[in-house]
């Protein structure tokens, strides 16, 4: 048996965001707002709040939340007590919003409350209700029941995690992620794509997972094209619901090597999530597909799996999917490992510690270090 963790309400379609004052004020009328680095593109919801009589304050998400930007926020914010907390914008903007919701109740040091570098202690109570907003069709951050955080002084990126902090009310509108810039796009997307990829072969994988996972990969495979390069409305339909999926399943079942290894690279080179993914994905199936035994239940799902990277992106049956899908995404803009700012010589320091992640529990195989290092020098 398993437990399946999602928000108590999600909304999903076009113009769905334009409700999201009446539902803060359902909690009560102190809003905290957090979004990303333009606040303008929060206008319309912080006019939208003071409209509806609501008492908004804000805070500002710049980059990928940090332990420093998390304690520095909570002092920011200290003798406000907020009923609802919005986050409106990209996966960092949303962690750090469920961050914050988290830890403003808590009585101990936000490091204490965090895995692998804190002492993973449980929140003190509750967190405060959150309304998530995505804007872009990647991360899932808002079905998901974490928070990615930095630690600046260790040079990774660790979980903030309990399931009372999935948001209450997730809304997933596509009208508030179309027009991204085209590099923006492209890493949301190949998240989006990772993250049902991975679930599907998690270790956890389980019947409700496999269902959203099913669908959605070769739907991802399928708007990959026309969201980066057309910036198709029907494509970011289509992600937008991929994201979801990805999010609902690895909240369920979990992930594997490509967040492993993607968690320590962006503690080290700060570089975007997504870009980190797309450049691992195509080089972790590689080595999965060397480790699988025949006819094992994981080599039926990445053959399954390659079948439809093959029909979106080989020209011809004798092409190598992975590598067309490797080729695509880099004309695309696609830096690799090294573009990033990692260095060969950086790659047994990264396996290492990719090795002891949480996300690698979940992976079909357990890597050496050899392995690991073959697929960091692939994706350079």
């Amino acid at each position: 048996m398993f437990s399946f963790f999602s928000p108590q309400v999600l909304h999903f379609g076009r113009g769905q965001s334009q409700q999201t004052a009446a539902l803060a004020k359902s909690f009560g009328t102190n809003v905290l707002l957090v979004h990303g680095s333009r606040p303008a593109r929060a206008e319309w919801l912080l006019q939208s709040g003071r409209d509806a009589g609501l008492t908004m304050k804000t805070l500002s998400c710049a980059a990928e939340p940090s332990l420093p930007d998390v304690e520095l926020a909570l002092k920011q914010i200290a003798g406000f007590s907020p009923d609802v907390v919005i986050g409106l914008g990209g996966g960092s903007v949303l962690d750090f919003a469920k961050a914050l919701a988290a830890l403003i109740g808590c009585t101990g040091a936000p490091r204490d409350y965090l895995e692998v570098v804190g002492l993973g202690r449980p929140l003190d109570v509750a967190p405060i209700p959150l309304i998530a907003l995505p804007t872009t069709a990647g991360t899932g951050a808002e079905v998901t029941k974490n928070a990615v955080i930095l630690v600046p002084e260790f040079g990774i990126k660790v979980s903030l995690r309990d399931p009372r902090m999935v948001p209450q009310i997730a809304i997933v509108d596509p009208d508030l992620m179309q027009g991204a810039p085209k590099r923006v796009a492209l890493a949301a997307g190949l998240d989006a794509l990772t993250q049902v990829i991975e679930p599907y072969l998690c270790l956890r994988a389980n019947p409700m997972t496999d269902a959203l996972c099913h669908a959605a990969i070769p739907t991802a495979l399928g708007a990959l094209r026309d969201l980066v390069e057309k910036d198709a409305p029907l494509a970011w339909d289509k992600m937008a619901w991929v994201s979801t999926c990805g999010g609902l399943a690895l909240a369920n079942a979990g992930l594997g090597a490509v967040h492993g290894l993607a968690g320590v690279i962006g503690g080290k080179t700060k570089a975007p999530h997504g870009e980190i993914c797309g450049a691992l994905l195509p080089a972790v199936l590689r080595s999965h597909f060397r480790k699988a035994e025949p006819r094992s239940e994981v080599a039926q799902r990445l053959h399954w799996i390659l079948q439809h990277i093959n029909a979106q992106f080989s020209q011809t049956p004798a092409d190598d999917g992975l590598a067309t899908l490797q080729l695509w995404t880099k004309n695309m803009g696609l830096p690799g490992l090294r573009e990033i700012g990692l260095a060969l010589s950086d790659g047994p320091q990264i396996a290492t510690a990719a090795a002891n992640a949480s996300s690698m529990k979940g992976n079909p195989f357990v890597l050496s270090q050899a392995e690991l290092l073959e697929i960091l020098h692939d994706a350079f």
